[in-house]
């Protein structure tokens, strides 16, 4: 499959450097043997010093893994980072009668379990969200080259919103299942007092109370709320990145130092961040309620907390998503500087729909 992915990557779209050449006039038909050679040398010398930058070729093995890689670092590190206001976020869900608000809930938790109360379920937050990062980042990236192959170089750039949605919702899917394990038992660390205040205790009492079943029934209220959350997440950070580049940033993005581009991402990525809390809240409001409770459906608990209540923690949801996603685009691109991968530039649109548009001579 992946060797397939990366003969079509060559071709595709959204190929860093066969974009960069195009954009920058550098590649053209190749001259025949009787031609003139200065021209033609110029151009492929050009063109190899283009590829030459980037440590492997857009849409290889190692481009995929060290994407993946990417996504460990990127949801791993924010997610266990945001731990403390993810737990009181939702001990607000299951419990809003003790834990009116954000600050009564970092009061209230401080009170009964000290500083060291903050960080429970620190570890199945990081496996469970290093596993998702793996799978949502490197499996996006392998989904957006065989989508945009399959729509054609012109059709993946009319219809580049629904290939990224599409991308993104297939890609959140299998990052769902790696994650479900890990966030049921994070969820019954934070929200059951006495149930177990660490994860070597906590997975082998769920599995001894439900079987494997504990660790998956929440999968299905999982992707009701990450991959409406991912769709957004990516569809709305390419756009706003396009849209950025072209209204806001004075300059076009090839002129752009590195720490320049950064900083676009991080500003994309937080405006994606809060329209992502608010299309996924409800979902995460179920998650929790339905991860502390057992016997109990997704229906059910969706049809007794009522529309007032899903929306329970929506606040404090959105500083934690709004920073979190910023800080995911952040370290994402920053790997992918740092390890020289391919960073395609802003899609746009190819020489024969120009033609065809007439809006070329």
């Amino acid at each position: 499959m992946f060797s397939s992915v990366a003969h079509l990557a060559r071709a595709n779209p959204f190929n860093a450097p066969h974009l960069q050449l195009v954009h920058d006039g550098l590649t053209g038909p190749r001259s025949s043997p009787a031609g003139p050679p200065g021209p033609p040398r110029r151009s492929r010398s050009l063109a190899a010093a283009s590829v030459e930058e980037y440590s492997c070729e857009y849409g290889s093995m190692k481009f995929y893994a060290l994407c993946g890689f990417g996504g460990v670092l990127s949801c791993g590190l924010t997610h266990t980072a945001v731990v403390p206001l993810d737990l009181v976020k939702c001990r607000m869900q299951v419990d809003p009668q003790k834990y009116k608000g954000i600050f009564n809930g970092f009061s209230v938790t401080l009170k009964e379990d000290g500083v060291r109360g903050l960080a429970k379920g620190w570890a199945p937050t990081f496996i469970g969200y290093s596993m998702q990062g793996l799978c949502k980042f490197g499996f996006y990236e392998v989904f957006k080259v065989l989508y945009s192959n399959m729509l054609g170089e012109e059709n993946a750039y009319l219809w580049r919103t629904s290939l990224y949605l599409a991308a993104s919702a297939s890609a959140e899917f299998f990052a769902d299942i790696a994650l479900a394990p890990m966030e049921a038992a994070k969820v019954r660390i934070q929200t059951q007092p006495g149930y177990a205040n660490t994860l070597r205790d906590a997975a082998p009492k769920m599995y001894k109370e439900e079987g494997l079943k504990a660790f998956y029934k929440g999968v299905a209220p999982l992707w009701m709320r990450q991959i409406p959350y991912t769709m957004m997440k990516f569809a709305c950070f390419e756009r706003t990145v396009e849209a950025l580049y072209k209204f806001v940033v004075p300059k076009p993005r090839s002129e752009c130092s590195k720490a320049e581009q950064l900083v676009v991402t991080f500003v994309a990525g937080y405006i994606a961040g809060v329209f992502c809390a608010i299309v996924s809240h409800p979902a995460d409001s179920v998650v929790s309620v339905l991860n502390k409770e057992k016997g109990s459906s997704a229906s059910q608990v969706l049809q007794r907390l009522g529309f007032k209540g899903v929306w329970k923690g929506l606040f404090a949801r959105i500083i934690m998503i709004g920073t979190l996603t910023a800080l995911q685009w952040f370290i994402y691109d920053s790997v992918k500087v740092y390890f020289r991968l391919p960073r395609p530039p802003p899609p746009e649109m190819p020489e024969s729909l120009k033609k065809k548009l007439g809006l070329t001579q």
